[in-house]
C-alpha cells in the first residue's frame, strides 16, 4: 500500500515541527510529518530540568558516540539527538541564542542569497512569543515562547559581576542589537514549562484534517524517478511502508540523521556509497562534511560557601521540596535551564567580536543525570563560537539502523587550539576577580597544576566535551560542490529539500536550537512562494 501526500516530512525535531505547522496551515496541502522516535508523552520532557532524565535515554535520544578523536586524546563523545516529538528541543537545555548579525551576513556574504542578518530577522521574529513585548528585534505573534530566567542566585550576580571586570558589558538582551555582553539567558519556556517545538508548533494543530503524524516511522531512504525524489520508504511500527509525495520531501532529520538518510538514499561521496553497494544518484562528496560542533572546556571550582545547588539538593527531604515547590508554583530549581547565565566575550579585546560563549551554573556534576558532586561548587562551561575544525558523518553500512561514523575531528587547527588555551585562562582571570575570588576555594577541574600553554592544551584535549551543536553536514551554497542551493534544494535532483542545522555553511555564534527555527520559517516561504 503507498499512501500519498503532498508534502512529505522526515524528522518531527526542531525544524520538522516548524514545517508540518506552515505547510498545511492553509488547509489545502496534505502533509505527512514521520518521527522515528515516540510522542513527547514522558513528563520529564515538560520539567525544564528534566534533561537529566531524557538526555541518554535511549526512548528519547539517539544516544550516538564520536569515533575516538586524536584532538580529544583518544577519547569518544556521547553526542545526545532528540527520537521524540520536538527532537532535541525536547531535550535540550531550553537555552533561546540568536548568534551574531555578522553570522548571517557570513552566510550571504558566502554566496547564500537571501540569509543576510536583515532578511533573517523577520523569521525570527515571528517564530517568537516574546514575554518581554514587541521590539525591533522581537516578536509576539509567533508560537515560540520565549522567557526570561527566573531562577536566580547571589554567586551568578557575582559571576556577571566578575566578567564585567574583565570588559565585557552587563546586558540584558544578547538576541537584540549586539550580542556581546553578560547576563541571564532567554529560554524556550512558558510558565515554568518547556516550549519544544512540539508543543509550541503541533499541539494546537493535531487534528487538522490534512495533517497526519506518524510516530514510530523510520525513514530508510527516499525513492527517486526520472531523476525526481518521490517516496519515501519507512518502517511504521516494524512494518515496511512507503509514502509518496506528490510535490516535494522535506528532510528534516539533523546534521547528523539528514547526511545520513542522503547516504542511504545514493546522495553522497561515489566512492563511499558505492562501497556499501548504493546505487549513485548524485555523485556529491560533500554530504556528511563540513561537520561542525561546539566543543565546551568546563571548568569546575569548589566553593567555600554553602550557595550552590549541590548544597540546596544534598539530600532527600532537599529534593522533595524542590518537587513540591515545582509542582505548587512552576518555580524553584526544577525549572532552571541547563545554565543561567550567559556570557559572549573576546578572549583578546582587539578580537573584532565575541570568540568565546559562557554557559555558568550555580552547581556542578560529571555529566548530566550522574547527581551533583558532594560538595560545594560551580561550574564555568566556554566554548569557542567559531571553530575552524571540520569533521564528517559518513554511513558505516546501508543498514538504516546502524549509526553513522562519526568523526568530529576537534582541536585540528591552530586558532582552535589557541582559543582553548585562552579560553581556560580567561576562566582563571574571571574566577580571580574582586567579584568571585571570595566564593572560591580550589580550583577542581582543570589540574589546576596546569600552567604552560602545552599543559593548558592538553587539558583541553583531557576535559573538554561537546555542547551538543553539531551542525553544516549538508551545507548550503552557490558553488556547485555545495549540497544544496540558497533555497536549501538538493542539488542533483528535484523535489527533496534538507531544513535543519546541516544545512549551515558555517556554524552560528552561540546555541544552534533558536537558528535551525529561523531556518524552517524560512524554508516555509521558499516552498510555498
Amino acid at each position: 500500500m503507498i499512501d500519498s501526500f503532498d508534502y512529505v516530512v522526515i524528522g518531527a525535531g526542531s525544524a520538522g515541527c516548524v514545517m508540518a505547522n506552515r505547510l498545511s496551515a492553509d488547509g489545502t496541502a496534505s502533509v505527512a510529518l514521520l518521527e522515528a522516535g515516540a510522542r513527547d508523552w514522558n513528563p520529564w520532557i515538560h520539567v525544564p530540568v528534566g534533561y537529566f532524565k531524557t538526555i541518554h535515554n535511549p526512548a528519547t535520544d539517539w544516544c550516538y558516540e564520536t569515533e575516538p578523536d586524536p584532538g580529544l586524546n583518544g577519547r569518544s563523545l556521547k553526542w545526545p539527538r532528540g527520537k521524540v516529538l520536538g527532537g532535541s528541543s525536547s531535550i535540550n537545555g531550553l537555552l533561546y541564542v540568536r548568534g551574531q548579525h555578522q553570522d548571517y551576513d557570513r552566510w550571504a556574504e558566502m554566496g547564500c542569497s537571501g540569509w543576510s542578518f536583515d532578511e533573517v530577522l523577520p523569521y525570527f521574529k515571528r517564530a517568537e512569543n516574546q514575554a518581554r513585548g514587541e521590539s525591533e528585534y522581537h516578536g509576539v505573534d509567533g508560537p515560540l515562547h520565549v522567557s526570561d530566567m527566573s531562577f536566580k542566585r547571589d554567586i551568578c550576580d557575582d559571576f556577571i559581576k566578575g566578567v564585567a571586570e574583565l570588559g565585557t558589558p552587563i546586558s540584558d538582551d544578547y538576541n537584540g542589537a549586539e550580542q556581546e555582553g553578560v547576563g541571564y539567558f532567554q529560554l524556550t519556556a512558558h510558565n515554568g514549562r518547556r516550549c519544544s517545538t512540539a508543543v509550541a508548533y503541533l499541539k494546537g494543530i493535531k487534528d487538522r484534517p490534512n495533517l497526519t503524524i506518524l510516530t514510530h516511522a523510520m525513514a530508510e531512504r527516499i525513492g527517486f524517478e526520472n531523476g525526481r525524489a518521490h517516496t519515501v520508504q519507512i518502517k511504521h511500527k516494524n512494518v515496511p511502508r512507503t509514502i509518496k509525495a506528490n510535490r516535494e520531501i522535506i528532510l528534516c532529520g539533523g546534521a547528523i540523521n539528514s547526511p545520513q538518510l542522503l547516504q542511504l538514499s545514493g546522495i553522497g561521496p561515489g566512492q563511499l556509497l558505492q562501497d556499501h553497494g548504493i546505487d549513485v544518484v548524485v555523485d556529491s562528496p560533500d554530504v556528511g562534511g563540513n561537520l561542525q560542533d561546539h566543543l565546551q572546556i568546563r571548568s569546575v571550582y569548589k566553593t567555600n560557601k554553602a550557595n550552590t545547588l549541590n548544597d540546596e539538593l544534598s539530600n532527600s527531604f532537599q529534593k522533595m521540596r524542590a518537587g513540591i515547590t515545582y509542582l505548587t508554583s512552576r518555580s524553584g530549581p526544577l525549572s532552571m535551564a541547563a545554565s543561567q547565565v550567559y556570557a559572549f566575550c573576546k578572549t583578546r579585546l582587539s578580537n573584532e567580536r565575541p570568540d568565546i560563549q559562557y554557559h555558568f551554573q550555580p552547581l556542578s556534576a560529571d555529566s548530566p543525570g550522574e547527581g551533583l558532586h558532594p560538595f560545594s561548587a560551580i561550574t564555568a562551561s566556554v566554548c569557542q563560537l567559531r571553530p575552524e575544525s571540520r569533521g564528517t558523518i559518513l554511513i558505516k553500512s546501508p543498514n538504516p539502523t546502524d549509526h553513522p561514523v562519526i568523526t568530529p575531528n576537534y582541536l585540528s587547527t591552530e586558532l582552535d587550539c589557541l582559543t582553548a588555551i585562552e579560553s581556560i585562562k580567561h576562566t582563571r582571570r574571571v574566577m580571580q576577580s574582586d567579584a568571585m575570588r571570595g566564593h572560591i576555594k580550589e580550583e577542581y577541574v582543570p589540574d589546576s597544576n596546569a600552567q604552560t600553554d602545552d599543559e593548558l592544551l592538553n587539558q583541553a584535549r583531557e576535559i573538554s566535551n561537546t555542547i551538543y551543536h553539531p551542525a553544516g553536514t549538508c551545507r548550503m551554497g552557490a558553488d556547485s560542490q555545495s549540497v544544496l542551493d540558497p533555497q536549501l534544494r538538493v542539488r542533483g535532483v528535484a523535489g527533496l529539500r534538507v531544513v535543519d542545522a546541516s544545512v549551515m555553511p558555517e556554524i552560528v555564534s552561540g546555541n544552534t536550537n533558536a537558528p535551525t527555527i529561523m531556518i524552517a520559517e524560512r524554508a516555509a516561504d521558499f516552498i510555498l512562494g
